[in-house]
């Protein structure tokens, strides 16, 4: 398998610098076996957390911070992502071993933790040139991809010391609610979507359909693929687990429905793709929810409110950070065209719930 078809890093931006002599200090104090000189490099993509690669010799590490000038304190908390990793991991084994935490501002201007390096393919809007993703294998990926999110909703998380992760009673209300708030906070444009979909949710929540451990931020991009398998896919691992709770597992699905882009999506929504989810082969969305009711034994009565949630809750994911930007508090240029996927977002929502599906929108 080629060596570049792995992800990989690339030189840190302008801006997004980590003290390295400061870093490489406390990493030999609380890994006494690390040996050499210490180096970092950048995976560029995404736009919550920043992610490092850090060597030190010929080790290899991933280190996780929050953004500069992130105000959100509960959408980057390094110490609970690295709970969250440590309590799972003996449970679950497709996760990043978890290293070293540090809630020492002083050393990089913010909490973050160190994992072990997962080596694999990830699958992003943009495939690695040379990978081939014919049909048979985009079905068979879809479908473990469900298969392995139903796995993530069956852990005992009590027997993982997760109990008092969060609070499933009131789930849904809360996170619609929340979502809605946020927004308001962060709004920058008047969107008219935004506000009849944020009313819509209001009036048409639906029971809660059960707790569990639920991921928030599932997807293809945050799937570690193993690269040594030429006809199957096989997971590696699950990564940025910073929004993982407990919860409702059905939301959970709701917001993996929201970055599952449809080929049968309007234009605009499809050109804000995050995956390969659009290529032949792929489950739709209703095929998603079909197979994930298959799989997991739960009925699914309202998935094009789930459908919408998930939207919603993009696109204030994606506010937040454009108000970042206009703000001045990130001079990230990938930001300033943030807002149009606020409106695609939206648009995409209302048109589901006036046409009452989650597939074929523009039939």
């Amino acid at each position: 398998m080629q060596s570049d078809i792995l992800d990989q890093p690339r030189p840190v931006r302008s801006g997004e610098e980590l003290d390295a002599p400061k870093l490489e200090a406390f990493l030999k104090t609380r890994l006494p076996d690390l040996a050499g000189p210490l180096s970092v490099e950048q995976f560029p993509k995404g736009y919550s957390n920043l992610t490092y690669l850090i060597h030190v010799g010929d080790r290899q590490m991933v280190l996780r911070r929050p953004p500069f000038g992130a105000k959100i304190k509960t959408a980057h908390d390094m110490g609970r992502e690295y709970r969250i990793l440590s309590h799972i991991c003996g449970l679950y084994p497709k996760v990043p071993r978890p290293l070293a935490y540090c809630e020492d501002e002083s050393i990089l201007g913010a909490p973050f933790y160190v994992m072990e390096r997962v080596t694999g393919i990830i699958l992003r809007a943009q495939p690695p040139s040379g990978l081939e993703l014919p049909p048979t294998r985009m079905r068979q990926l879809s479908e473990s991809f469900i298969e392995n999110l139903v796995e993530i909703h069956a852990l005992d998380y009590a027997a993982a010391g997760l109990g008092d992760l969060g609070k499933p009673n009131g789930y849904v209300a809360r996170q619609v609610e929340g979502w809605t708030r946020r927004y308001q906070n962060a709004r920058t444009d008047d969107i008219a979507e935004m506000d009849r979909v944020a009313l819509w949710l209001t009036q048409h929540m639906p029971a809660e359909s059960g707790a569990c451990l639920i991921h928030n931020d599932y997807k293809y991009d945050n799937l570690v693929l193993d690269p040594a398998l030429q006809t199957t896919w096989r997971i590696k691992a699950v990564l940025d687990w910073e929004m993982a709770t407990l919860g409702d597992p059905l939301m959970d699905l709701g917001s993996t429905l929201g970055y599952w882009v449809d080929a049968g999506d309007p234009a605009e929504w499809q050109q804000q793709s995050f995956g390969v989810t659009t290529l032949p082969g792929n489950l739709n969305r209703e095929q998603l929810l079909e197979y994930y009711s298959k799989r997991s034994g739960r009925a699914i009565e309202h998935p094009v409110f789930y459908h919408a949630y998930g939207l919603f809750k993009i696109a204030v994911i994606v506010q937040q950070i454009y108000a970042r930007y206009k703000q001045g508090v990130t001079k990230d240029e990938r930001f300033s065209r943030l807002i149009h996927l606020v409106r695609a977002a939206s648009r995409t929502a209302l048109l589901g719930i006036e046409k009452n599906r989650v597939s074929g929108l523009t039939n």
